[in-house]
């Protein structure tokens, strides 16, 4: 089983895909999708020159994808979050938002990155606690923290695997471009372990099913449904 078997299977109707960039999921022909993206094209391509020679989906809505903040409530039949939620900062109420968007019944499709098979192996697993603290607070106590951990845990690392010098200077040079730029680092990492543990700590609080798990190579999918009139239950804010 892979995303498309996934996606024929549980993406109908009208939705929107967050963050798709040049990997958008394949749906099937019941599916209409509209992209959603923080960026028009034009500055995806400037944030993002490592993409140059990659096809880029149209942004249909430029809108922070973690609030959702252009889209209606209850007027989504699926929305696809494919390696996003490790992007965001405050990862407990940007779910918050696409189960807010959904109808009753709607349909989350979510794929996450194994940290332990890409290149944030070195870095921690963020705890659920810290998740809960960005929710509560606000993500801001911790951002400068996790632009930090991943210049010396992921781009030192990968500086150096190539012969090149990464000291003190050089990290702080790094850290400083990348705070500029506002750039899309991996701010959480899990494995399935963790990023279910925060599932099954929202899953009442929120109103869904866990309708799908599956662990697809270096990534997991999982498939959520939105609780409510049509599924036989009421969906509480969380």
């Amino acid at each position: 089983m892979d995303r498309y078997v996934v996606a024929r299977t549980y993406i109908r109707g009208d939705g929107i895909e967050i963050g798709a960039l040049h990997n958008p999921l394949k749906v099937p022909p019941a599916a209409r999708v509209r992209y959603v993206d923080r960026m028009a094209n034009a500055d995806l391509r400037r944030h993002y020159p490592e993409l140059e020679a990659l096809p880029l989906v149209d942004v249909d809505i430029v809108a922070d994808g973690e609030i959702l903040n252009r889209i209606p409530d209850g007027s989504q039949d699926f929305v696809i979050a494919n390696h996003f939620l490790e992007h965001c900062q405050n990862p407990i109420n940007a779910i918050t938002s696409q189960f807010r968007v959904l109808k009753a019944g709607g349909i989350a499709y979510f794929a996450i990155p194994d940290k332990r098979f890409t290149f944030d192996r070195h870095r921690p697993v963020t705890p659920l606690s810290h998740l809960v603290r960005d929710y509560e607070e606000g993500p801001e106590w911790s951002r400068l923290l996790h632009f930090e951990e991943f210049v010396r845990l992921v781009d030192k690392p990968e500086f150096e695997s190539q012969g090149i010098n990464f000291g003190e200077d050089e990290i702080k040079r790094e850290l400083e471009d990348k705070i500029r730029r506002d750039y899309s680092i991996h701010f959480h990492v899990w494995t399935q372990k963790e990023f279910l543990e925060l599932l099954l700590s929202l899953k009442n609080k929120i109103g869904f099913d866990i309708e799908l798990v599956l662990k697809n190579g270096h990534e997991l999918i999982v498939v959520l449904q939105k609780l409510g009139a049509e599924t036989g239950a009421t969906a509480s804010s969380a």
